[in-house]
């Protein structure tokens, strides 16, 4: 991404309503994710029977929001290439290495769940970014994959974040079973701003207005709104799977 846009992620992923909304929904897939990992032949205790924290790596973890909200999961940690990252990361207090998502400075299975929210689309080989996170999980782990849907679809913030690709449910779910994954659940996701987001993208580009970031474009009165609508949809996402969306959501497992 821009050098800028980090920190301006900094400043609004804490409160802005897409942030809020998308992690809603993730924390919801996760739930469920870690209990089919509590649930598994495979899921590791220590010696004494106990049962051992989860460990959890976020690829591509930008400025740590993700994290944070993974560690109430487990033992979360990330790996970002930018320097700038890492160091709004540490500043947190977060666990953090360098390192490119196609080769991930991991052991073979080293992690229970490995998660890429928002960032395959940025690989120039997403295929290896993929097989990388497929190495790093443990047999009977989980992957949680968040990318944008629909080429078509495409607007400033895919610019700026040097975005590659905007991709369909087929072609993102293709990439995981060649990766080697089992797919267990793949669905669009924030449908209920599908139509204002097409509509300002067509716009802007009409017009030729680019702002900064597409995160700076927000209505302070009405964030707080739009944050509890996007994240109601975590509720109608436990038992439907959405036709379309600004965005995909893909379970995938690494069987045993």
């Amino acid at each position: 991404m821009q050098q800028h846009t980090y920190a301006i992620m900094d400043g609004v992923e804490d409160t802005h309503w897409w942030f809020v909304g998308r992690r809603a929904i993730l924390e919801s897939f996760l739930k469920r994710i870690v209990v089919g990992l509590s649930n598994s032949a495979g899921s590791r205790t220590a010696d004494e029977g106990v049962r051992v924290p989860l460990r959890i790596l976020d690829v591509g973890c930008g400025t740590g929001a993700n994290i944070r909200m993974l560690s109430q999961f487990g033992e979360a940690e990330g790996v970002d290439v930018s320097d700038d990252a890492l160091e709004f990361c540490l500043k947190k207090g977060l666990k953090v290495e360098k390192g490119t998502a196609e080769e991930l400075p991991f052991a073979d299975e080293s992690f229970d769940l490995t998660t890429a929210l928002d960032v395959i689309e940025h690989l120039d080989d997403d295929a290896a970014g993929l097989k990388e996170m497929f190495r790093v999980t443990r047999k009977g782990g989980y992957s949680l994959i968040f990318v944008p849907a629909f080429m078509w679809l495409w607007g400033v913030q895919d610019d700026i974040s040097h975005h590659r690709i905007r991709y369909t449910r087929r072609q993102i779910v293709e990439r995981l079973k060649v990766a080697g994954y089992e797919i267990e659940r793949a669905t669009y996701a924030n449908f209920t701003f599908f139509a204002p987001i097409l509509g300002g993208r067509t716009i802007m580009k009409l017009t030729g207005v680019k702002p900064e970031s597409e995160n700076n474009i927000n209505i302070s009165a009405l964030n707080g709104l739009f944050g509890k609508i996007f994240s109601a949809e975590s509720l109608w996402l436990k038992n439907l799977n959405f036709p379309f969306g600004v965005s995909i959501v893909v379970v995938a497992k690494k069987s045993v």
